[in-house]
């Protein structure tokens, strides 16, 4: 059997990803796909969208579709409860009050990753042709995917002998440290969250069956964000086949009370281009009445997927790719630039703007990348490559010439 399609889509709160997520959803179960739609959001709104109670197992709400909000507390306590009474026993042991115990004992982002473990179990049922999923707001859980590499070795060298030194510390860790040492439950607990990281991380990406589609509001705020974003996405190697503008004010507005409003959306549109291209960018017309129940995301799929399938990868390659080469940074832009003509790289603050010709591209680097100044590109095989060094000095210079002694008479 196939491996399912999967589509996860993440932006800001309040773009209208969820909408999307279930336009999405019905178009592909229109399509003849069983599908599954998901939410990971703490904040579900994926009921609300299509008019249907869900929970947090799959529900059938429409032939070949059906709808499920993941509940992160669940999900937790199935996955990482050993861990949690552990770490909650030892924090409240040391004074820290029971409730503050139990909110520490989670890592900032462990909760939605969680919910996003229900991916891997949709995947490996082979109950679903297409996974739809709406995300967290932002793309920072799948910070926690993306070096299966670490992970593979903690699972190899680290637990495996960890595991022998607690156990022989056991008997007088109690007696002269006042510390309870984990038990085998936690141990089995983390190994099973490094081996689902590992297997997460795989089934994303995989570029022929999964990808990422970022939604936006026309707003340069909103836009700057969804291109950090990007950026992470890319060098993590998770595909992004698709970036959607949403709430896109129509043409007939102009002259009219939202006419100024119009051409400030334009000047954005041509910001997303720059920003995203080669990436398809999908827009849908901001509508006059709230997009919820059947008719109205059926609306905003019909705008989205002209002439298209939902479930179609359509981009293949990642935009960018960094890489260490001798000393120094190569960020590599596979972008369809002219293949000659003069080259222009200006670096503002975190923005890293880029000229081939008429071409022109604007990427938002990540910290790291920002504190290092470009030095050089060059176009060679098809792809731009922008090389970057770190202008910090390596230890301090004296700041007067060392004195020499005096030599003896």
């Amino acid at each position: 059997m196939a491996a399912p399609r999967i589509i996860l889509y993440t932006g800001k709160g309040g773009v209208g990803k969820t909408s999307v997520a279930a336009a999405t959803a019905r178009r592909c179960a229109a399509a003849g796909l069983r599908t599954v739609v998901l939410s990971t959001d703490p904040a579900h709104s994926l009921s609300d969208s299509l008019g249907t109670q869900l929970g947090p197992e799959p529900t059938l709400i429409a032939e070949r579709l059906w709808g499920q909000e993941v509940q992160a507390q669940r999900e937790m306590e199935a996955n990482w409860g050993a861990v949690q009474r552990w770490l909650g026993q030892l924090l409240a042991d040391r004074g820290v009050m029971q409730i503050a115990a139990e909110e520490l004992t989670v890592p900032p982002g462990m909760d939605e990753l969680f919910s996003l473990l229900q991916v891997k179990r949709h995947h490996e049922s082979g109950r679903f042709e297409a996974i739809i999923v709406d995300c967290a707001p932002t793309g920072e859980t799948l910070r926690l995917l993306s070096f299966p590499e670490i992970a593979r070795w903690w699972l190899e060298k680290v637990f495996p002998w960890e595991r022998r030194m607690v156990a022989a510390a056991r008997p007088w860790a109690r007696t002269f440290l006042d510390l309870e040492l984990p038990g085998t439950d936690v141990f089995v607990d983390v190994r099973r969250l490094v081996s689902n990281l590992i297997a997460m991380n795989e089934i994303l990406r995989d570029r022929e069956r999964a990808s990422i589609r970022l939604v936006m509001n026309p707003d340069r705020m909103v836009i700057v964000e969804a291109q950090r974003t990007f950026t992470y996405l890319n060098l993590y190697g998770y595909l992004t086949d698709a970036v959607i503008v949403n709430r896109v004010f129509p043409d007939d507005v102009e002259g009219g009370y939202f006419g100024a409003w119009r051409e400030r959306q334009r000047d954005h549109l041509r910001l997303v281009e720059q920003g995203f291209s080669p990436v398809p960018v999908l827009t849908a017309r901001y509508f006059e009445q709230e997009v919820v129940g059947a008719e109205m995301l059926d609306r905003l799929a019909g705008e989205l997927f002209v002439a298209r399938s939902p479930a179609d990868v359509l981009h293949t390659e990642l935009a960018h790719e960094v890489a260490s080469e001798d000393g120094r940074t190569v960020l590599r832009l596979r972008v369809p630039f002219t293949a000659h003509g003069d080259i222009g790289l200006k670096k503002v603050d975190q923005e890293l703007v880029v000229t081939v010709g008429r071409e022109k591209r604007t990427i938002i680097l990540p910290p790291a990348l920002a504190r290092q100044r470009p030095t050089g590109a060059r176009l060679e095989g098809g792809s731009l490559e922008v090389s970057f060094e770190d202008g910090r000095p390596t230890r301090a210079e004296p700041s007067h010439p060392r004195r020499r002694a005096p030599e003896p008479v």
